[in-house]
């Protein structure tokens, strides 16, 4: 069955509330009025700077970055926007514990693919500013989601800049080739979007759908037998009965 992505029908499901929630409540209540009008640096703390994590070991930024968001209201409006319309129908079908960890799992993923890829550029090109400028936002798990939706809701139609229909598994794969395209004609620093993030949140995403697989078809093949387990048969009869600094979003 062919559906159109109606935004209207989303349903405000259990994870994605309190997903919303703490990013709303970090903004606002941490970026906005602790750091904004009496100075802490919420941000610094919180946010991803490569070279802290590589150098200084400051692991905990691979997760809590996506919880920050730039002092523009458009930034986390629009990613708890496409959270809710993308996420929605994943959750309902997956269960909110699944759908929180694939969502967290891919946010760190797109963390880690950001900051080796900066070091490596680091190392190639000798340009070490990537690695010194914070990367914030739920960008890098929204990705995630998106590709879980294109290839679970692949036939759905959705409208690209809202006016151009497509399927649901090409709209995530032009997103996909514009980040791409993006990253190519950028430098390090050129930009005030994390590129590699979001095609990082893509990348995890395609690596967890491919681990399950594997997991699956693994266990339907009863996993690995010894030689002599192979000829042993198991008869089972039962009954049949989820603006502040610069920082990269």
């Amino acid at each position: 069955m062919n559906r159109s992505f109606n935004f209207s029908m989303a349903p405000f499901t259990q994870a994605i509330k309190w997903i919303v929630i703490v990013n709303v409540a970090i903004w606002f209540g941490l970026q906005v009025i602790l750091e904004s009008l009496f100075k802490v640096p919420i941000t610094g703390w919180l946010s991803m700077t490569p070279a802290e994590v590589l150098f200084e070991y400051n692991i905990w930024q691979l997760f809590t970055y996506m919880f920050t968001h730039s002092l523009q209201v458009t930034h986390i409006l629009f990613n708890m926007l496409m959270l809710w319309l993308f996420g929605s129908e994943l959750e309902q079908t997956w269960g909110s514990r699944k759908f929180l960890t694939y969502y967290l799992l891919t946010g760190v993923g797109a963390a880690i693919i950001y900051c080796m890829g900066m070091a490596i550029y680091a190392y190639a090109t000798g340009d070490t500013r990537g690695l010194i400028i914070p990367v914030v936002g739920a960008s890098g798990a929204l990705y995630g989601v998106m590709l879980a939706y294109g290839i679970l809701f692949g036939d759905r139609t959705v409208y690209f800049f809202m006016l151009f229909p497509m399927k649901a598994r090409v709209f995530v794969a032009l997103m996909g080739l514009i980040e791409f395209a993006n990253m190519m004609t950028s430098q390090s620093s050129g930009s005030e979007v994390a590129y590699l993030a979001h095609l990082g949140g893509l990348v995890s995403g395609i690596f967890i759908f491919w681990f399950q697989r594997w997991k699956s078809n693994r266990a339907s093949r009863g996993g690995p037998m010894t030689k002599k387990s192979r000829h042993l048969h198991l008869v089972v009869d039962n009954d049949k009965k989820d603006q502040g600094p610069k920082y990269w979003n």
